[in-house]
């Protein structure tokens, strides 16, 4: 254990203050794993494909009793499966896997979005502008809830939208963010719970395998229905992440501005560039800056040991940035995945692991089939980009170009 006292502070505050950067900061000034303190607790922060299998061995680390309340009154929903361990964890999960995992539900979803999106462009084409982060999150939200068979009349997708992104973009800070996240929470929480009750009272009749049905209708691990509010969170959490699309949506159009040569090649309709530039979108910008969990027992990585019941948290911008694995990392340059396969574990902007086994976010593929879409169209799409503060702030989590990006759409 380090005995350095600027370490062992608790840094709480400072993650809050300095975002991204601040673990990254940490890790090259002392070195990992880092001894420090997280919200009162003693806390071990790692980096590495061993590390991410450490991590995410529920030997080791488990998440269920290390979640913050803060994030689960926004982003994750109290009782949501990310609160699961074990056997409970890994039938909860199933449904999830169940849902965003098969290629062919993979593949109706990515159907809808781009529908969502061709039907938008023409409306976009005759407003003096748009935001793209506004309007991409709405496209999201009607796609999705068409494909979950959730019912959703055209002036409640605004709405909807709006609380989704609320519940991502105040899960990390104080403020005002915040609580607008938790009255979005809330909010959409009962809305959720409701509909799951009229599907189970016959009042509603989603289609067969649809997310809204799979949802209703799943047994946990004891056999029985999820309460009627914890099934409305699941079903949030097939909505949100969804949704949660738009900030590397965002992100693709901050780049496409900016490296010009880059949307030329999109142009060309090269399968292998267009999955090769969304793996390099989600490594090179900021998204999820670190997951943790606490240690069930008294563990040990490397060496050094970690008592039961501290924390441990992987530092996922941190190994996104980390130069031992990616050479040139702030260069942002798709090639680096057409030259050598990209392990599961090195990658790892939405957490590591084994989606079958771990706590690794089971809509990964939906990401990357809605970005390859989504990234495709943009590039394609007749725009120009006025003059606006296009700057992304480490300090801001979760980052997205403060601006979020205006457009004037110019044609199709």
């Amino acid at each position: 254990m380090s005995s350095n006292p600027s370490v062992l502070a608790d840094r709480t505050a400072a993650l809050l203050l300095k975002g991204y950067a601040w673990l990254p900061g940490m890790v090259r000034r002392h070195g990992s794993p880092l001894f420090t303190r997280l919200m009162g607790r003693p806390a071990v922060a790692v980096r590495g494909p061993e590390a991410v299998r450490f991590v995410y061995d529920e030997r080791h680390v488990v998440r269920g009793q290390a979640m913050p309340e803060p994030v689960l009154s926004t982003l994750f929903g109290k009782g949501a499966v990310h609160t699961l361990d074990g056997e409970p964890h890994r039938v909860r999960k199933a449904m999830f896997l169940a849902l965003l995992t098969d290629p062919g539900r993979v593949a109706d979803l990515t159907e809808q979005v781009a529908d969502a999106w061709e039907r938008a462009v023409p409306e976009w084409a005759e407003r003096e502008e748009i935001v793209l982060f506004d309007e991409a999150a709405v496209v999201l939200t009607r796609a999705v809830c068409r494909w979950a068979g959730v019912p959703l009349e055209e002036a409640d997708v605004r709405p909807l939208a709006r609380d989704l992104v609320a519940m991502v973009d105040g899960f990390a800070t104080a403020g005002p963010r915040h609580w607008r996240a938790r009255r979005a929470r809330s909010r959409r929480e009962f809305w959720a719970a409701g509909i799951v009750e009229e599907v189970r009272d016959d009042a509603l009749a989603p289609p067969e395998g649809s997310a809204l049905d799979v949802v209703a209708r799943h047994r946990d691990a004891d056999g029985l229905l999820l309460e009627p509010r914890v099934a409305g969170v699941e079903l949030l959490n097939v909505l949100r992440p969804t949704v949660a699309v738009t900030w590397f949506l965002s992100f693709a159009g901050h780049l496409l501005h900016h490296r010009p040569d880059v949307r030329d090649r999109l142009w060309a309709d090269d399968a292998a560039y267009l999955a090769a530039f969304v793996h390099e979108l989600r490594r090179f910008y900021p998204f999820a800056p670190l997951i943790g969990g606490q240690a069930p027992a008294d563990v040990s990585f490397q060496g050094r040991e970690i008592p039961e019941g501290g924390m441990v948290v992987l530092d996922l911008f941190g190994q996104n940035h980390d130069e031992e694995l990616w050479g040139d990392p702030y260069v942002f340059r798709p090639e680096r995945f057409l030259e050598r396969p990209v392990e599961r574990d090195e990658l790892v902007p939405q957490g590591g692991g084994d989606p079958a086994h771990g706590h690794r976010c089971p809509g990964e593929a939906v990401t990357i089939a809605l970005l390859e879409a989504l990234t495709l169209r943009l590039a394609r799409l007749e725009h120009r980009v006025p003059e606006q503060d296009l700057r992304i702030s480490l300090h801001r989590i979760p980052a997205r170009p403060r601006s979020g990006l205006r457009i004037t759409v110019t044609g199709k």
